[in-house]
This record gives structure tokens, C-alpha cells and sequence, in this order.
């Protein structure tokens, strides 16, 4: 493989696991929470502050930047990024090591990568899904949390990563039209969700 595949996920859809399994098979590397100490030391704020408040959008920063186009921001690389919201600060951050680190054929999950390299022909845009039991099975799985805090933490993550979309991008989070494969990882499975990914990828001879 010589390019790249963004998997974008529903929080419980097995989005990392299958992203991972990708990067394995395709003999790749593979980015998701490498990112957040790659964009501290890009940015000088701590890994704990990038992870707790990446997705962290307030209604008052929304508000202010209502009146423009939030995602120009990070498209334009400012100047004096400094003096903009912590918010901005950490999306610009996390934009420059994705531009970096996909100079070289890679897997990467998250983080607005699918919106960031949009215009490159080399990429394979991918959207995991799942119905909202089998969401929530996976994340008391994970959390070992009760079904009540599983579906909590569903609702907030769908809500923070549309939010997040919102603002530093003009794409609807999970809008099947700005993706080039959506699967249903409840339906399909998680191996095969794998064999589809990297089907797709080598028939695009990405």
C-alpha cells in the first residue's frame, strides 16, 4: 500500500480495533493516540490536556467563531497560532503531524484526518458503524461499566465528535457523502470489516 486509509468510528463500533487489524495486515503503520504526543510536543501542551480537551468545544467558542468559517482556520495555518482558544491551538497541532506523518503509507483513526486530507486522491475514506446495543455491549466490554453509563458515554461521544466536526470542518460527522466505504461492523463483524478494508485497498491499488 502506498497511501493512506482514515477510519472515522462510533464510539462501541470497533473502529480502533478494526483500524489496527488494517494497518497489520496491509504491513502499515497505524496512528490513533500516537497523535496526542505527537501534537504536545508540537504544540508544548501536556499529552493529559490534548486528550481531555481535543473534542472539548464549548458553546461560547462556538459562538464567537459563528459568524466565519471555523474550519478556514485550520486549513489557512495562521500565524501566531499562539493567540488563538486552546481548542484551535490543539486541532492546528494535531493537522501538522497528520500532514507529516501521512507522507508515508499509514492506517489513521480519528481526529478529523478523513476531512484534513480530503483533496488527496490516495485515500480511503472510512467510516465505522454500529447499532446502539451492540454499542453499548462493546463499551461495557471495554469500561466495564454498566449498560446506564454505556449509553452515557455513547450519547456524549456522538454529541462531542459532531460538535467537533462542526466547528473545525463544513462536513456533518458520519454524512455518508463524504466517506468511500460505511460499514456496519454490528452486521459484518469485526474480521470482516478488516477483509473488506483492505480489499478495497488493494483493488483502488491504494
Amino acid at each position: 500500500m502506498k497511501g493512506v486509509i482514515t477510519i472515522g468510528r462510533e464510539l462501541g463500533s470497533g473502529g480502533r480495533t478494526i483500524g489496527k487489524a488494517v494497518a497489520e495486515k496491509l504491513g502499515v503503520a497505524y496512528y490513533d493516540r500516537e497523535l496526542i504526543d505527537a501534537a504536545a510536543k508540537e504544540s508544548g501542551l501536556s499529552p493529559d490536556f490534548i486528550e481531555k480537551n481535543e473534542q472539548a468545544v464549548t458553546g461560547s467558542f462556538l459562538y464567537n467563531i459563528a459568524m466565519g468559517n471555523s474550519y478556514s482556520y485550520g486549513m489557512l495555518g495562521l500565524a501566531g497560532t499562539n493567540t488563538l482558544p486552546l481548542t484551535m491551538q490543539v486541532f492546528l497541532a494535531q493537522q501538522k503531524v497528520i500532514l507529516e506523518y501521512t507522507k508515508t503509507p499509514c492506517v489513521i483513526v480519528g481526529r478529523c484526518a478523513d476531512y484534513i486530507l480530503r483533496e488527496r486522491e490516495d485515500v480511503l475514506k472510512v467510516f465505522i458503524y454500529s447499532d446502539l446495543e451492540k454499542r453499548a455491549q462493546r463499551a461495557i466490554e471495554r469500561y466495564g461499566c454498566d449498560r446506564k453509563k454505556a449509553l452515557d458515554l455513547i450519547a456524549k461521544s456522538d454529541k462531542g465528535r459532531a460538535r467537533h466536526f462542526a466547528t473545525f470542518t463544513d462536513w456533518d460527522w458520519g454524512d455518508r457523502s463524504n466517506y468511500d466505504l460505511m460499514l456496519n461492523s454490528g452486521s459484518v463483524g469485526i474480521d470482516r470489516a478488516v477483509e473488506i478494508i483492505c480489499s478495497c485497498a488493494k483493488e483502488l491499488e491504494l
